[in-house]
């Protein structure tokens, strides 16, 4: 079973296209849960037509699935609460020149 913060490191390396900042800390992830070699995941988008949603989804599940002790990563797309940039991370404002 791979501990949260290796999970959250893996998120890390999955890239909004648009913005060029991680997923995690644009805080699109909102909650991660994992039972035995399984991990789900419920993540948002900045937009709900966010063009880069399907590649956002798969890149997320293929980074969780090379986890040693993850077998199976499910990715469950959700709009409620809408994200908003409140809920970047400080790097991630300092990047997009947010003050």
């Amino acid at each position: 079973m791979a501990d949260e913060v290796a999970l959250l490191e893996a998120l890390k390396t999955v890239v909004d296209p648009e913005l060029f900042i991680n997923v995690v800390d644009l805080g699109l992830v909102y909650n991660i849960e994992q039972a035995d070699d399984k991990v789900n995941v419920e993540m948002t988008l900045t937009s709900p037509a966010c063009p880069a949603g399907p590649q956002i989804i798969s890149q997320a599940k293929m980074a969780l699935e090379k986890i040693e002790g993850v077998t199976e990563a499910t990715i469950k797309l959700v709009m409620s609460p809408p994200w908003s940039p409140d809920r970047m991370t400080d790097e991630a404002r300092d990047q997009l020149g947010i003050f």
